[in-house]
Protein backbone atom coordinates (compact mmCIF):
# COMPACT_ATOMS: atom_id res chain seq x y z
CA UNK A 1 0.00 0.00 0.00
CA UNK A 2 1.35 3.56 -0.93
CA UNK A 3 1.27 5.29 1.73
CA UNK A 4 2.23 8.48 0.12
CA UNK A 5 -0.03 8.41 -2.09
CA UNK A 6 -3.00 7.78 0.30
CA UNK A 7 -1.70 10.69 2.10
CA UNK A 8 -1.78 13.00 -0.77
CA UNK A 9 -5.01 11.59 -1.49
CA UNK A 10 -6.35 13.22 1.85
CA UNK A 11 -4.14 16.14 2.38
CA UNK A 12 -7.12 18.67 1.41
CA UNK A 13 -9.01 16.58 4.36
CA UNK A 14 -6.32 17.09 6.55
CA UNK A 15 -5.64 20.66 5.48
CA UNK A 16 -9.31 21.91 6.75
CA UNK A 17 -8.19 20.42 10.07
CA UNK A 18 -5.45 22.66 10.07
CA UNK A 19 -7.12 25.82 9.03
CA UNK A 20 -9.93 24.94 12.01
CA UNK A 21 -7.05 24.22 14.27
CA UNK A 22 -5.08 27.28 13.22
CA UNK A 23 -8.74 29.17 13.66
CA UNK A 24 -9.47 27.90 17.04
CA UNK A 25 -5.66 29.53 18.24
CA UNK A 26 -6.18 32.66 17.03
CA UNK A 27 -9.80 33.15 18.05
CA UNK A 28 -9.07 31.40 21.68
CA UNK A 29 -6.13 33.47 22.09
CA UNK A 30 -7.72 36.68 20.76
CA UNK A 31 -11.00 36.12 23.39
CA UNK A 32 -8.20 35.21 25.95
CA UNK A 33 -6.50 39.01 25.74
CA UNK A 34 -9.71 40.75 25.54
CA UNK A 35 -10.66 39.15 28.76
CA UNK A 36 -7.53 38.53 30.18
CA UNK A 37 -6.29 42.34 29.94
CA UNK A 38 -9.39 43.81 32.04
CA UNK A 39 -9.16 41.30 34.39
CA UNK A 40 -5.43 42.26 35.02
CA UNK A 41 -6.08 45.47 35.86
CA UNK A 42 -9.10 44.44 37.90
CA UNK A 43 -6.95 42.90 40.51
CA UNK A 44 -4.74 45.80 40.71
CA UNK A 45 -6.68 48.46 40.79
CA UNK A 46 -10.22 46.61 41.44
CA UNK A 47 -12.34 47.18 44.31
CA UNK A 48 -12.25 43.82 46.95
CA UNK A 49 -15.02 42.72 45.45
CA UNK A 50 -13.79 43.18 42.10
CA UNK A 51 -10.88 41.48 42.96
CA UNK A 52 -12.42 38.50 44.62
CA UNK A 53 -14.58 37.82 41.63
CA UNK A 54 -11.81 38.27 39.47
CA UNK A 55 -10.05 35.51 41.98
CA UNK A 56 -12.67 32.85 41.73
CA UNK A 57 -12.82 32.93 38.31
CA UNK A 58 -9.33 32.68 37.65
CA UNK A 59 -9.58 29.48 40.52
CA UNK A 60 -12.09 27.96 38.69
CA UNK A 61 -10.87 28.07 34.91
CA UNK A 62 -7.24 27.42 36.14
CA UNK A 63 -8.62 24.29 38.51
CA UNK A 64 -10.84 22.36 36.04
CA UNK A 65 -9.16 20.03 33.19
CA UNK A 66 -10.44 21.72 29.84
CA UNK A 67 -11.98 18.24 28.90
CA UNK A 68 -14.23 18.67 31.76
CA UNK A 69 -14.81 22.40 30.87
CA UNK A 70 -15.52 21.40 27.57
CA UNK A 71 -18.14 19.31 28.21
CA UNK A 72 -19.61 21.39 30.94
CA UNK A 73 -20.39 24.18 28.42
CA UNK A 74 -21.51 22.03 25.06
CA UNK A 75 -24.02 19.65 27.55
CA UNK A 76 -24.66 22.16 29.87
CA UNK A 77 -24.34 25.76 30.32
CA UNK A 78 -24.92 26.35 26.54
CA UNK A 79 -28.15 24.28 26.66
CA UNK A 80 -29.34 25.88 29.48
CA UNK A 81 -28.78 29.47 27.39
CA UNK A 82 -31.29 28.04 24.44
CA UNK A 83 -28.15 27.73 22.82
CA UNK A 84 -27.83 24.31 22.61
CA UNK A 85 -27.42 24.19 18.69
CA UNK A 86 -24.15 26.53 18.96
CA UNK A 87 -21.53 25.29 16.45
CA UNK A 88 -18.89 22.71 18.56
CA UNK A 89 -16.12 25.60 17.30
CA UNK A 90 -17.92 28.61 18.71
CA UNK A 91 -18.31 26.65 22.15
CA UNK A 92 -14.48 25.75 21.90
CA UNK A 93 -13.35 29.21 20.67
CA UNK A 94 -15.36 30.38 24.31
CA UNK A 95 -14.12 27.93 26.35
CA UNK A 96 -10.21 27.94 25.66
CA UNK A 97 -10.76 31.97 25.65
CA UNK A 98 -12.12 31.91 28.71
CA UNK A 99 -9.37 29.60 30.32
CA UNK A 100 -7.35 30.79 28.40
CA UNK A 101 -8.11 34.54 29.83
CA UNK A 102 -7.52 33.51 33.47
CA UNK A 103 -3.93 32.07 32.77
CA UNK A 104 -2.81 35.45 30.14
CA UNK A 105 -4.94 37.93 33.43
CA UNK A 106 -1.61 36.45 35.84
CA UNK A 107 0.75 37.29 33.22
CA UNK A 108 -0.25 40.78 32.48
CA UNK A 109 -0.68 41.49 36.34
CA UNK A 110 2.81 40.13 36.82
CA UNK A 111 4.01 42.55 34.40
CA UNK A 112 1.77 45.65 35.22
CA UNK A 113 2.89 44.93 38.37
CA UNK A 114 6.43 45.07 37.44
CA UNK A 115 6.19 48.98 36.59
CA UNK A 116 7.14 50.99 39.76
CA UNK A 117 4.52 52.58 41.75
CA UNK A 118 6.67 56.24 41.23
CA UNK A 119 5.77 56.30 37.38
CA UNK A 120 2.01 56.09 38.57
CA UNK A 121 2.39 59.14 41.04
CA UNK A 122 4.41 60.95 38.93
CA UNK A 123 1.89 60.54 36.20
CA UNK A 124 -1.04 61.70 39.03
CA UNK A 125 0.83 64.59 39.85
CA UNK A 126 0.74 65.64 36.19
CA UNK A 127 -2.77 66.25 36.45
CA UNK A 128 -3.99 62.81 34.83
CA UNK A 129 -6.84 60.63 35.79
CA UNK A 130 -5.69 56.85 36.64
CA UNK A 131 -7.06 55.60 33.94
CA UNK A 132 -4.93 57.85 31.60
CA UNK A 133 -2.24 57.24 33.34
CA UNK A 134 -2.66 53.62 32.99
CA UNK A 135 -3.76 53.79 29.19
CA UNK A 136 -0.75 56.21 28.23
CA UNK A 137 1.89 55.18 30.97
CA UNK A 138 1.49 51.84 32.07
CA UNK A 139 0.41 49.99 29.45
CA UNK A 140 2.43 50.61 26.51
CA UNK A 141 5.49 49.65 29.19
CA UNK A 142 3.56 46.62 30.82
CA UNK A 143 2.55 45.21 27.53
CA UNK A 144 6.32 44.80 26.26
CA UNK A 145 7.30 43.18 29.18
CA UNK A 146 4.27 40.85 29.35
CA UNK A 147 4.82 39.55 25.55
CA UNK A 148 7.65 37.17 26.16
CA UNK A 149 5.02 35.09 28.65
CA UNK A 150 2.03 35.96 26.44
CA UNK A 151 3.95 34.04 23.72
CA UNK A 152 4.29 30.90 26.14
CA UNK A 153 0.33 31.03 25.67
CA UNK A 154 1.04 30.01 22.05
CA UNK A 155 2.15 26.41 22.19
CA UNK A 156 -0.59 25.46 25.42
CA UNK A 157 -3.80 26.56 23.19
CA UNK A 158 -2.69 25.09 20.28
CA UNK A 159 -2.12 21.47 22.31
CA UNK A 160 -5.68 22.05 23.52
CA UNK A 161 -7.25 22.96 20.82
CA UNK A 162 -6.20 18.41 19.98
CA UNK A 163 -8.78 17.64 22.72
CA UNK A 164 -11.68 19.62 20.97
CA UNK A 165 -12.17 16.86 19.42
CA UNK A 166 -14.29 14.80 22.36
CA UNK A 167 -17.16 17.64 20.65
CA UNK A 168 -16.85 17.48 17.43
CA UNK A 169 -14.65 20.38 16.51
CA UNK A 170 -13.66 19.14 13.08
CA UNK A 171 -9.84 20.27 14.11
CA UNK A 172 -6.59 18.18 13.16
CA UNK A 173 -6.47 15.29 15.47
CA UNK A 174 -10.16 14.83 14.70
CA UNK A 175 -9.83 14.57 10.85
CA UNK A 176 -6.71 12.32 11.73
CA UNK A 177 -8.53 10.12 13.22
CA UNK A 178 -11.27 9.89 10.97
CA UNK A 179 -8.53 8.67 7.91
CA UNK A 180 -7.19 6.58 10.31
CA UNK A 181 -10.84 4.76 10.76
CA UNK A 182 -11.32 4.96 6.67
CA UNK A 183 -7.45 3.50 6.09
CA UNK A 184 -6.35 1.24 8.58
CA UNK A 185 -2.86 3.11 8.26
CA UNK A 186 -2.45 4.45 12.35
CA UNK A 187 1.45 5.20 12.46
CA UNK A 188 2.20 7.12 9.31
CA UNK A 189 -0.83 9.13 9.52
CA UNK A 190 -0.51 10.08 12.93
CA UNK A 191 3.08 10.69 12.29
CA UNK A 192 2.13 13.70 9.64
CA UNK A 193 -0.06 14.99 12.30
CA UNK A 194 2.60 14.74 15.03
CA UNK A 195 4.81 17.17 12.18
CA UNK A 196 2.11 19.33 11.08
CA UNK A 197 1.47 20.28 14.93
CA UNK A 198 5.47 20.43 15.23
CA UNK A 199 5.94 22.77 12.17
CA UNK A 200 2.91 25.06 13.22
CA UNK A 201 4.62 25.46 16.70
CA UNK A 202 7.63 26.30 15.16
CA UNK A 203 5.75 29.26 12.79
CA UNK A 204 4.42 30.64 15.60
CA UNK A 205 6.39 30.53 18.05
CA UNK A 206 9.16 32.19 15.02
CA UNK A 207 6.62 35.27 14.04
CA UNK A 208 6.11 35.94 18.03
CA UNK A 209 9.86 35.76 18.57
CA UNK A 210 10.14 38.36 15.61
CA UNK A 211 7.54 40.41 17.11
CA UNK A 212 9.22 40.39 20.36
CA UNK A 213 12.18 41.80 18.82
CA UNK A 214 10.15 44.36 17.33
CA UNK A 215 8.15 45.79 19.79
CA UNK A 216 11.70 45.72 22.73
CA UNK A 217 13.83 48.50 23.56
CA UNK A 218 16.70 48.12 24.39
CA UNK A 219 17.44 47.88 28.20
CA UNK A 220 13.94 48.54 28.78
CA UNK A 221 12.27 46.37 31.53
CA UNK A 222 15.85 45.52 33.21
CA UNK A 223 15.36 46.98 36.72
CA UNK A 224 15.28 50.56 35.43
CA UNK A 225 11.54 50.52 35.69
Amino acid sequence: MDVIAILLDWFPFLFGGLIETLGLVLASLGVGLIFGLPMALGQIYGSRLIKSVISVYVWFFRGLPVLVLLFLFFLGIFPSLNMGNAPPFVVAVVVLGLRGAAYQSQIFRGAIQSISEGQMTAARSLGMTRFQAIRHIILPQAMRIALPGWSNEYPTVLTDTAICYAIGVQELLTRTTYIVAQTYITMPIYLAAAGIYILLNYAGMKVLTVLEKKTSIPGFGQGAL
